[in-house]
């Protein structure tokens, strides 16, 4: 098989808990024969696996599956022991790998769960706007019985997924189960390319200040925001609010790209180094073409690898005002490598330093691997690595990104986190469009009718409160049902608009537009009188 490597930046969904272990050899004679020894050592170990390997083979209980003793075993325990995002893929996870990082498949469009009313039924979480599935009518909510007459209660989710995916023209046909309706649905669809866009359409939040998300980093990523920008007419663009929060991050060349634009041209925008690899600075190679409208960057603490990049780049050039959590604090860089079988490896090879050389990657020695990922971080930094920004603000290496002005959303209050643990707003909504006729236009509001059977539907569900409970939560509860009906009725777009329009934390950004400006104006005048300085000299 063609060895072809990609730099990588994987955030894996999935960690089984191990902590670190290992070390680096120092170069010269002794780092020599002691690579020597290591040779020797892994070959011992090597035998020594394939002996225990054969004792199991030979004297297990059941019969031994190799390709789960080899990928579900040997080589995930191999890397547990390595660092929290060296993985291995097997066939499937690799496939669905680079179908991510291609931005499409070939299928109907839709993405599927399991229930969230706990009845272990497969329901469709959203159809893509525009894709077979939307166009035919499935809802979100619906629940898939069957494919092509196979029942979806005997099959998992990867395997009904497999079975929706599959050559462009071909049909299948899907058997769906709606509430409000007696007898199943049954829909006949053509397969086609299923394009997954990662920079969703620009909304002008205010006159002339723009707003652009980025879900993740594929390969399309940065076309698709030069299309956006395109779009909107750059020159008309006054501020821009750069959404990254929630990024897992993606591919190493897209952050680059999409941290180049903003930025001048030659400027570093990151650079890595590792055992086995010199330094590499990366630059911006295009630039912004001379559009210095200032930029406010949200983020939050699931903003992870490319996303803090372009961050990290953006602030340490005095480019743009972070807001926001501090980010998630991944420095390492992953090759992947493809194996035989169509599996591949995602291997830490280097790590990776922004502009100004902090090093942001969190200490994971010492914390399990659900920890690292999972519980909730303090904002940690590393006093040892202070750096300093372009106009000479001081920031840290070691716990992520630091924003600039912080925001935390508002927390959840005990009524507010049972609903959403009950999927209520989903559920309900389901339920209601399966049993109401009326058409929802936009501007639907929830009136009092509505809002009393939500109320109903969680005394239905034995959710438990007080109605002075209910009357303290009565405007988020209108604002989620809102948004949760766009979201099934409009579709996916129509709810994004309505959540950026009533986003607090964009507000706030549009505040800090100012102080975006101010810093880089500070920052020109501080590089200006350095380069007329060092000119003088």
């Amino acid at each position: 098989m063609a060895s072809r490597r990609r730099f990588f930046l994987v955030y894996p969904l999935i960690i089984l808990a191990c902590s670190l272990l290992g070390g680096l050899y120092a170069p010269g004679l002794e780092g020599a024969a002691a690579s020597a020894s290591s040779d020797d050592d892994v070959s011992a170990s090597v035998r020594d696996f394939t002996k225990a390997y054969a004792l199991v083979e030979k004297n297990f209980a059941e019969p031994v599956e190799g390709d789960k003793a080899i990928y579900n075993g040997a080589i995930p325990g191999m890397l547990r022991v390595l660092d929290p995002h060296s993985n291995f893929f097997d066939p499937r996870a690799f496939q669905a790998l680079r179908e991510e990082q291609r931005g499409h498949y070939y299928g109907v469009g839709m993405q599927i769960s399991v229930s969230r009313a706990g009845t272990g039924k497969t329901i469709v979480l959203e159809p893509f706007v525009g894709a077979p599935a939307y166009k035919a009518g499935i809802r979100k909510g619906d629940t898939i019985l069957a494919v092509d007459d196979k029942p979806a209660d005997n099959l998992s989710l990867s395997e009904i997924a497999d079975l929706l995916k599959g050559p462009r023209g071909t049909e299948v046909k899907v058997t769906i189960g709606r509430a409000g309706h007696d007898t199943p649905l049954e829909f006949k669809l053509i397969r086609d390319e299923i394009p997954r866009d990662t920079v969703p359409p620009a909304i002008w939040v205010r006159p002339n200040i723009a707003y652009i998300k980025i879900d993740q980093f594929n390969e399309n990523t940065s076309r698709e925001l030069e299309d956006n920008l395109r779009k909107l007419g750059e020159a008309n663009i006054h501020g821009l609010i750069l959404d990254l929060r929630g990024n897992p991050g993606g591919l190493l060349n897209e952050g680059v790209a999409v941290a180049g634009r903003f930025l001048r041209k030659g400027q570093v925008i990151v650079s890595h180094r590792g055992r086995a690899s010199a330094e590499k600075p990366y630059t911006a190679r295009v630039g912004n073409g001379k559009y210095d409208y200032p930029i406010v960057v949200l983020v939050n603490n699931l903003s992870a690898s490319a996303a803090e990049i372009v961050s990290g780049a953006l602030q340490d050039h005095d480019r743009a005002w972070i807001l926001g959590e501090n980010t998630f604090g991944k420095g390492l860089v992953q090759t992947v490598y493809p194996l035989t079988e169509n599996t591949g490896l995602a291997l830490t090879t280097a790590r990776y330093y922004t502009p100004s050389g902090r090093l942001i990657q969190r200490d994971y020695s010492n914390v399990s691997f659900y920890d690292y990922y999972f519980r909730k971080r303090t904002d940690a930094k590393n006093p040892l690595d202070a750096k300093s920004t372009d106009s000479g603000r001081t920031v840290y290496g070691g716990g992520g990104i630091t924003p600039d002005e912080k925001y935390e959303p508002p927390k959840l209050d005990r009524l507010q986190k049972a609903i959403v643990r009950k999927y209520a707003f989903f559920n309900f909504v389901a339920d209601y469009r399966g049993t109401h006729e009326s058409k929802i236009q936009k501007g639907w509001q929830p009136d009092d009718v509505v809002i009393e059977e939500f109320r109903s539907y969680l005394i239905k569900n034995n959710v438990q409160f007080t109605e002075a409970e209910f009357a303290k939560i009565h405007d988020w509860i209108k604002q989620q049902l809102r948004l949760e009906m766009y979201s099934s009725a409009l579709g996916g777009e129509e709810a994004r608009r309505l959540a950026v329009e009533t986003d607090p934390e964009i507000d706030q950004a549009v505040a800090a537009m100012p102080r975006a400006r101010a810093l880089l104006e500070t920052a020109k005048k501080v590089v200006a009188e350095r380069y007329a300085e060092a000119s003088r000299k």
